[in-house]
């Protein structure tokens, strides 16, 4: 153990840029990393609350992301979720640096989709609507990230964050350097933006679909990161069947995410057709000719990866 262990505050974390975080994530799969190798997050109940503990291991890092969720932390004016992040050295295990986990999951949750889609979402230079389903930080993070992505390359042309209730959302109101449109799920506005929207971020807790797929263009992307749950979905089965589905790996899709094993189940879907995050890792930019849908559910290698890129950013 080094004499004096370094700590990156979400300051800190928050300061390795988006698209960086991106290129890192690809970056490690053009090297060879699997993600069917890496080990599933374990919950461990606790009297007033859970951990999550998502421990990888690549290269010269290895490093486990324990996640703290606590449901009465209102009563006490505190996150639900907390967090942090401990790097450690890859051969002789010794540590190297805790990162703040919050906002490490923030960063790398946009960057992962971002991964997921960026060769097809680059293909075209022509202006970008964004839609935005939630008022969380993912939902945020989700267009801020997508606005990296794409600059010097498309045109943020608008964003539309879609909310239960648009007067009660604490959401910024401009982002990407235009004016953001808050309406109400459901709304003709909001119908309206998903039609013209180029690509659609789901970052809700909702366990239905979250807007009728028949509307998105024929070269729409949508992501959705709002459940880990086989019984849990932010999108309808229509749009799974006609859409090419990228996942970050097989097992924890067919296992954790909802959108599609209910599509599955319902016989719109053929689990053969999953494109797997390697598989796009190795794609140039491209249009896919038909609607793209990426779904996140969350893995430890993910972390580790741009914990490990944070650290190199910080030197």
């Amino acid at each position: 153990m080094t004499d004096t262990l370094s700590y990156l505050d979400a300051a800190a974390v928050a300061r390795l840029r988006p698209r960086d975080a991106v290129n890192a994530l690809v970056a490690s799969l053009r090297d060879g990393l699997d993600p069917s190798t890496s080990t599933p997050r374990t919950f461990v109940p606790l009297t007033h609350g859970d951990y999550i503990l998502m421990p990888a291991e690549h290269g010269a890092d290895t490093g486990v992301k324990i996640v703290t969720v606590a449901p009465g932390n209102r009563e006490h004016g505190l996150p639900r979720i907390q967090g942090l992040y401990l790097l450690f050295d890859a051969v002789t295990l010794a540590p190297r640096a805790v990162l703040d986990g919050i906002e490490l999951t923030a960063l790398r949750t946009p960057a992962v989709s971002l991964a997921g889609v960026r060769q097809h979402l680059l293909a075209d230079t022509s202006p970008l609507h964004v839609v935005a389903f939630g008022a969380g930080i993912q939902a945020i993070r989700h267009v801020t990230t997508t606005a990296d992505v794409v600059d010097g390359i498309r045109e943020i042309a608008s964003v539309t964050f879609v909310v239960r209730d648009p007067e009660r959302a604490d959401l910024p109101a401009e982002l990407a350097g235009v004016a953001c449109d808050v309406v109400q799920v459901g709304s003709a506005e909001a119908d309206r933006a998903v039609a013209q929207a180029g690509i659609v971020h789901c970052a809700t807790s909702a366990r239905e679909p979250v807007f009728d797929s028949a509307l998105l263009r024929d070269d729409a992307i949508v992501i959705a990161v709002g459940s880990h749950d086989p019984d849990a979905r932010e999108v309808d089965e229509k749009l799974v069947g006609r859409a090419r589905v990228i996942v970050e790996d097989r097992d924890p899709a067919l296992r954790e995410a909802g959108d599609v094993v209910m599509a599955i189940e319902a016989g719109t879907f053929d689990p053969d057709d999953l494109v797997t995050l390697a598989d796009v890792a190795a794609e140039d930019v491209h249009p896919a000719g038909r609607p793209v849908f990426f779904k996140s559910v969350g893995m430890a290698w993910e972390d580790l990866v741009v914990a490990a890129a944070v650290m190199d950013a910080d030197r």
